[in-house]
């Protein structure tokens, strides 16, 4: 059957341009209103303007769709609260957030300063978590919600100078575990999109041969799945030029020391059978990691847990 989103209501943040302006799009073609948000900044998150964001809510009317343009500050509590509060007086529920917005202000470590740091923090993981914390109460009294984390292959894997948005590009895929499992009782799916795409934000990055193939269309079609009516939830779906993937975070089997010999010497001699990949795991919780290894504890120290 075709994903729709007829009678549902999604929030886009950083839908001015680029991935969130053609999710916005994709979602508006499928039924979706949608509220448009956009600080309208530069790449570094200095300025602001409202045109952005009303530009892709002219380009949704224009096809017959619904949406408004709302300019919070995502990392404001205060912003991102009116924003909410509008889309529940004029259409009554919000089914779908899709965390966005973002900056760049990128330095070698040694160069970066800290207003750099806090800088690319505050927007894509303080504004993560400040634009689900208000929506949470809507989507928990109507029980259901989805909601999507965007993060990055510079957090999942390492990009030179851009630590500071690696660490919040990673950051995210830790709130999304534990929102996944908060969330479960109430059919609130909660999944990461990690993108490739020729956008702002990547354009100087990039050589031009790439540019074409690397679409932000061709991404969204992911980002419409996570936020469909039967979308996983815990899921990292990486997409990038028509091509998709699924990152997992394993853990090895591992290794129990007897505590006579738990030493670093011991780790040291044992590191390549900590490290063997058979047998590895992905766990959905971490209490389920800790009982691994208690388990092997308890099991030398010939104690039954029952």
């Amino acid at each position: 059957m075709m994903i729709r989103f007829d009678d549902r209501v999604a929030i886009v943040t950083g839908a001015g341009a680029g991935l969130g302006r053609e999710h916005a799009l994709g979602l508006a073609a499928r039924g979706a209103k949608v509220v448009v948000n956009d600080f309208g900044g530069g790449l570094d998150g200095a300025g602001g303007s409202s045109a952005p964001a009303e530009e892709t809510v002219a380009l949704i009317e224009a096809a017959g769709g619904t949406a408004f343009a709302h300019g919070a500050d995502v990392a404001n509590a205060e912003q991102v609260a009116d924003m909410v509060d509008k889309a529940m007086r004029d259409w009554g529920r919000v089914d779908i957030l899709v965390n966005n917005a973002g900056i760049l202000r990128d330095r070698t470590f040694s160069k970066m300063t800290l207003a750099d740091w806090d800088a690319v923090v505050r927007v894509h993981l303080t504004g993560a978590a400040v634009c689900t914390l208000a929506v949470w109460p809507h989507m928990k009294a109507a029980n259901y919600g989805r909601i999507v984390m965007t993060s990055s292959s510079s957090g999942l894997y390492g990009n030179f100078g851009q630590s500071n948005y690696g660490a919040a590009k990673m950051a995210v895929i830790g709130l999304m575990n534990v929102l996944h499992i908060e969330g479960i009782k109430n059919d609130i799916r909660v999944n990461t999109l990690a993108p490739g795409a020729a956008t702002r934000m990547t354009q100087d990055l990039l050589p031009p041969a790439l540019i074409d193939l690397m679409d932000a269309r061709s991404v969204t079609p992911g980002l419409l799945y996570l936020v469909s009516e039967d979308a996983p939830s815990r899921a990292i779906l990486c997409a990038t030029a028509g091509g998709f993937s699924r990152t997992l975070i394993n853990e090895t089997e591992g290794i129990h020391l007897d505590p006579a010999n738990c030493t670093a010497e011991a780790v040291a001699a044992a590191w390549a059978e900590i490290s063997d990949p058979a047998g590895q795991k992905v766990y959905e919780n971490g209490g389920a990691q800790v009982m691994k290894f208690v388990g092997k504890a308890a099991a030398a120290a010939g104690i039954s847990l029952g």
